[in-house]
Parts: structure tokens; sequence; C-alpha cells
């Protein structure tokens, strides 16, 4: 038995990490501007009061902008935290100091919650490789947020925020895959029509 959607995911991951990594400065200060915008409108089109998100790392598109106005408007924050057993545990946003996880990802030094503290959120907005147009998502290859998202009962809408050039036509997809309600990019919001 062949790996052949595992290895094309490999491929295009390092396409579209060697993407992000040359983009210029400038590029990414546009970007993250224009993600704010589309990011404060999602949240007022969807009246989120509770948001799942997480702090974006340098080559990824920018979500901290986003965060530091919705936490100005009261809207409660969580963001995750990467477990051992490839679960993801939850901690508020506060703003203030950050760590890195197990994964050396970006995380809050707040209170540490469990996994159920995602439920209730009225929006949940995830990191993505890319995007196809029929809104699978492809990430970037651990599956903590496919475990999450395939595991919520009563999911609500799920964002990937992407750079305009990581929404594609498709992707190699797998069994444990979850695809996404919409994606954000700097040039707009797209919703698909998930089934």
């Amino acid at each position: 038995m062949t790996d052949e959607p595992g290895n094309l995911k490999r491929a295009l991951r390092a396409e579209l990490r060697e993407r992000r990594r040359i983009r210029t400065s400038t590029e990414r200060t546009q970007a993250s501007e224009a993600l704010t915008r589309h990011l404060v409108q999602l949240a007022a089109d969807l009246d989120v009061g509770f948001l799942a998100a997480y702090l974006s790392t340098p080559d990824e598109p920018d979500t901290r902008d986003f965060l530091r106005w919705a936490a100005e408007r009261g809207i409660r924050i969580l963001l995750p935290v990467s477990r051992e057993d490839g679960l993801l545990d939850w901690a508020p946003y506060d703003g203030e100091d950050e760590e890195r996880d197990i994964l050396g990802m970006p995380t809050p030094t707040s209170e540490l919650l469990g996994p159920i503290a995602i439920n209730g959120v009225d929006l949940i907005l995830v990191p993505a490789a890319c995007v196809a147009r029929d809104g699978m998502r492809m990430g970037w290859g651990r599956g903590y947020f496919d475990k999450t998202l395939g595991s919520m009962e009563g999911c609500p809408p799920v964002y990937a925020v992407i750079f305009d050039d990581e929404l594609v036509d498709s992707v190699p997809t797998e069994r444990h895959d979850m695809p996404v309600d919409g994606v954000v990019t700097p040039s707009g919001i797209t919703s698909f029509a998930v089934a």
C-alpha cells in the first residue's frame, strides 16, 4: 500500500513553507492589515462573544492584531496548547506573556484548561497550510485540529486563516482530514457549502 496522499501532502507543505518564508516584510504588513479587517468583519457578522483562535508564528498570516481587537471588546478568547497525546488543551488569551508548547508553538501563560473548554465557542479560527475551494483543509501534518474538530458535537463555524495563494483548487486528503466552513485571507472572507 502506498502513502500517496501523505507523500503529496509532504511535498506541498514544503513548497508552502518556502513560499511563506520568502514573503517580504511589506507583503506581510499589507496582509496583516487586510486580514485583521476581514477577521473583525467575520466576528461582527457571526456576533462572536466567545472565540477559539491561535497565536500566529512569524511566517503565518497574522492573528495577533485581531486577537488584541477582540480582547479589547470583551470577546472571550481561548488559545490552543499542544499535548503529548495529540489533543489540545486550551488557555484564555490575556495578551500578556507567552511561552512555547511541546511543538514550539506560541501559547499563553494563563491558566491551562482541558480539551472540552472549547465547547460553547461561537467561532474557531484554525491555522492551515492551504485550503481547497471545497473546504478541505490541509494542516501541517500533526492532526491536532483535525482531532479537535472531529470530536466536537455541535461544532461552531470553523474558518482557516491563510494567504490568498493558499486557497487552491484541491488538496490531497486522508480519512481523518476535516473540512472548514470558510477561509479568511487578505482579499476577504470565503465561505463554503460544507456537507
